[in-house]
């Protein structure tokens, strides 16, 4: 089994949110930030996956998430991608 870290851009109107997470199933854990279900601070928002990264292990997924959540500059440049 794979996991993904992910960083997903608000599209709902006149927010600039971003969120980092990570998850064994990138479609489902979309869908539910997307019908408010997800975590917390992306409830009454709308959602786009803008990156992800595979990995073999929750630990890699999970360090990655922590360092990519801390790294401003690089969140930065992935959003930038998607203007």
């Amino acid at each position: 089994m794979y996991y993904f870290t992910y960083m997903i851009k608000s599209i709902t109107p006149g927010t600039k949110k971003t969120y980092v997470g990570y998850t064994n199933n990138i479609v489902n854990r979309l869908k539910k930030h997307n019908s408010n279900k997800g975590a917390k601070s992306t409830k009454g928002y709308k959602w786009l996956l803008i990156y992800t990264k595979k990995f073999k292990s929750k630990n890699e997924a999970m360090s990655f998430e922590y360092k990519l959540k801390k790294n401003q500059p690089l969140r930065k440049k992935l959003l930038e991608k998607f203007k």
